[in-house]
């Protein structure tokens, strides 16, 4: 994984993985793929995760730290591009980053892009403060929690389904 700080409140991370751009996209679109988003070192919620993949769609997930806290992360889908880019603002309604869904452009944006290589999949993080953000009240927690959080999230997808093709379409019977 590659670390690039593009300013104060932006930074940009890469990790190459050998899969295909489809196979990684769907991986971060697909609601039964998106368990790797969770620490395996907290509990696994029963919650269904919800993708409405669409612009202006939500994708939301609860995350459960114990059993006296929980939140729900996620996003409000701004731009998709099939296999290629998938750009979202990031929190959640009553969840963490708290998301305004009047004014998603007040969210973090986070915006993944999905480029082939010789051996896969290049993806590329890039997470952005708005303008006129709350930055005093973020302190060391902007460089240390967010980047590495990101960076310890997206690191799970190395182990997990990303590699498997998903199963082929059921076949309808013919009896």
């Amino acid at each position: 994984m590659n670390t690039t700080a593009v300013a104060p409140y932006e930074f940009t991370r890469t990790w190459t993985f050998e899969a295909s751009p489809a196979n990684v996209f769907r991986a971060w679109t697909d609601p039964d793929r998106l368990g790797w988003f969770y620490n395996d070192a907290q509990p696994i919620p029963t919650e269904p995760i919800e993708v409405d993949l669409r612009v202006g769609g939500v994708w939301r997930q609860l995350m459960v730290i114990s059993e006296q806290t929980s939140y729900y992360t996620g996003g409000v889908y701004r731009e998709i591009v099939s296999d290629e880019k998938l750009a979202f603002s990031w929190g959640a309604v009553d969840g963490w980053p708290e998301l305004d869904p009047d004014r998603p452009e007040d969210s973090p944006l986070v915006t993944v892009t999905f480029s082939p290589t010789g051996r896969g999949t290049e993806l590329r993080l890039n997470v952005k403060l708005p303008e006129g953000a709350a930055r005093d009240r973020l302190g060391n927690f902007w460089p240390h929690a967010i980047q590495n959080g990101w960076g310890d999230t997206v690191d799970r997808l190395t182990g997990q389904i990303l590699i498997r093709p998903p199963a082929p379409p059921e076949r309808p019977s013919t009896t």
